[in-house]
């Protein structure tokens, strides 16, 4: 994976400060959920080639796959989504994920999900999809060291 989105920010704290930021703009959830999609859209291209079971997340019920590359010293992701709001969810993490140590991946709660009030906009099945999500990522740093 070669020319990384991300990150877009020097650390994790500052990427989920910037995400808090951002979504602070918007007064309802209609305006954040189409501000979720917009960022969807900004996912870096995902080869057709990768869609394949091995790379696919289980636990969403959306369809998602995820690829991992690089070491302990920097774990990129690049992932995609069928549906248009986990595919904003997606964007989320890997802002705040991809492209950094495993040590500062391990170091790092999702605390964006909650400061900007995805964890109680989410419906069920994508709170677990999101879930699933951040445990692969858990899981890739904690093998990488």
């Amino acid at each position: 994976m070669n020319d990384a989105a991300f990150p877009l920010e020097a650390t994790t704290a500052q990427a989920q400060a910037a995400i808090a930021e951002e979504f602070g703009f918007f007064d309802d959830w209609s305006e954040r959920y189409q501000y979720l999609i917009d960022l969807g859209r900004r996912l870096p291209e995902f080869p057709e080639a990768w869609k394949t079971e091995e790379h696919r997340l289980h636990g969403c019920q959306s369809l998602v796959w995820i690829v991992a590359s690089g070491d302990a010293s920097r774990l990129e992701f690049a992932a995609i989504s069928d549906s248009a709001i986990v595919s904003g969810l997606v964007y989320l993490a890997l802002r705040v994920y991809s492209g950094r140590p495993a040590a500062e991946i391990l170091a790092t709660e999702p605390d964006y999900i909650a400061a900007i009030g995805l964890s109680k906009h989410l419906s069920p099945t994508r709170s677990n999809g999101l879930a699933a999500l951040l445990a692969f990522i858990h899981d890739t740093a904690q093998r990488a060291q």
